[in-house]
């Protein structure tokens, strides 16, 4: 039986299928898997802790944490919760960030820095799994704290919220973009930058 044009229109303006091809495009990343025993009368009772960072690659990323008696079942909650949580940094041209900033969370310390074209991602264990998620190509970043990776993870997602571009500051300040950047007349490079960070998303 044919579909009416009506109800193919409708199938393409779904939002739920829209949705569903959206998770299918996120890069999931496994931090680590923890497992735990509970000594219960006539033995020990295993479960596991799951830690997962998923991002689009453009942009968002978010962290989840789930346990489970089995380890399949614990990295699924863990993801679930990390698409709920999922938060948006603005990147500069795509690639870094727009300045450097430091975050922390409880003994965790990290300082990110905004690194020039070719860089790489500089950094190690649960950071760069973040950074691999959100899509960045070029960040120096440095753990000075805890080696903990729950801790590590949530001061990075505490540094990357403290992240601005100069068209949110703008907009906040109730100023132009030229003016938050300054501009250079001699040269003109100022403007050039102005330029460029308004075409740039924030």
């Amino acid at each position: 039986m044919a579909r009416s044009p009506q109800r193919s229109q409708r199938d393409r303006r779904n939002p739920r299928s829209d949705r569903d091809q959206e998770e299918s495009e996120l890069r999931e990343k496994l931090v680590g898997i923890n497992r735990v025993a509970k000594v219960v009368k006539g033995g020990r009772r295993f479960g596991f802790a799951a830690l997962v960072v998923v991002g689009d690659g453009r942009g968002r990323a978010g962290y989840g944490h789930g346990k489970a008696r089995e380890v399949p079942e614990a990295i699924r909650k863990a993801t679930e919760q990390a698409k709920r949580s999922m938060v948006r940094v603005p990147l500069r041209e795509g690639r870094t960030l727009h300045h450097d900033v430091t975050g922390h969370y409880g003994a965790g310390r990290v300082v990110l820095r905004a690194a020039e074209p070719g860089t790489g991602i500089i950094a190690g264990g649960p950071m760069r799994a973040i950074f691999e998620s959100l899509g960045m190509q070029d960040v120096v970043a440095k753990s000075v704290g805890s080696a903990n990776p729950h801790n590590m993870i949530k001061a990075t997602f505490n540094a990357l919220s403290r992240c601005a571009s100069p068209r949110m500051v703008a907009q906040r300040r109730g100023r132009k973009v030229s003016d938050i950047l300054g501009r250079r007349e001699a040269s003109g490079e100022g403007a050039g930058e102005a330029a460029a960070a308004e075409g740039a998303e924030a």
